[in-house]
């Protein structure tokens, strides 16, 4: 990487599984990598909606309308929020119904293939109706409307493990393509086909992700190609002609 002065600088890098993916962060000599790591695992222990034991679990089979929740788990939903009212829906967090009933109820491999299609948003738009009551310690949605918060709590925390690391130099946190840096940086992208870099992206000081249909696939209960992207607009997996 480089510094503020364009400096070479040599990271120390520390890898671990978490969030259902690798985990890679890179930082200046010194930065708290250990920490930075127990966030991480922290997050996970509190965002999966794997672990039935999870706070995001709790939160989701919790019958009221107002549901006391801790500040992590708050400032992850707002980000959720924000990403949904920034796409117009169409990374919507409130599909965790969708997509269990598409089979991603755990984490399959597969290399189906379908026609393509366009996505669109949810006409129901259940994410408008989720807010949250950071005076109340709570998150505030209709009754059964459950929170799938995917691929936006990688990114939360790789923006969180980043911040614990940028004092001591240029960094960068790697959550399985959400990546966010500090300094200047080349991340690689790789062809989900061959695995051979297809593009490289200059950043600095800047975040990138990256999801692929590559990975997370399986054939569904009617025999028909699924991923984990959904449309918004049908539930379905979207096959939108991007890989």
């Amino acid at each position: 990487a480089r510094d503020y002065r364009d400096r070479i600088v040599t990271l120390v890098e520390r890898s671990f599984p978490a969030m259902g993916t690798q985990v890679r962060l890179l930082a200046s000599p010194g930065a708290p990598l250990d920490a930075a790591r127990e966030l991480v695992e922290d997050l996970e222990a509190r965002l999966s909606r794997f672990d039935p034991d999870s706070e995001i679990s709790r939160l989701n089979a919790d019958l009221r309308g107002a549901v006391p929740a801790s500040a992590p788990l708050r400032d992850a939903v707002k980000a959720a929020l924000a990403g949904a009212a920034a796409t117009g829906g169409l990374a919507d967090p409130t599909l965790l119904g969708a997509v269990v009933a598409a089979g991603y109820a755990r984490s399959l491999v597969g290399r189906p293939r379908a026609d393509l299609a366009a996505g669109a948003p949810s006409p129901a738009a259940d994410w408008r109706q989720v807010r949250v009551d950071d005076a109340a310690g709570t998150v505030v949605r209709p009754p059964g409307v459950q929170l799938d918060l995917g691929g936006s709590a990688k990114g939360f925390a790789a923006d969180r493990a980043a911040a614990l690391l940028a004092p001591y130099g240029p960094c960068a946190a790697d959550l399985g393509g959400d990546v966010r840096v500090y300094g200047a940086h080349e991340v690689l992208v790789a062809n989900p086909l061959t695995g051979v870099p297809a593009a490289t992206l200059p950043l600095r000081d800047e975040a990138v992700a990256t999801s692929g249909i590559d990975k997370r696939l399986w054939w569904d209960a009617g025999g028909r190609p699924a991923h984990h992207l959904l449309d918004p607009a049908t539930g379905r997996p979207a096959w939108t002609g991007v890989l």
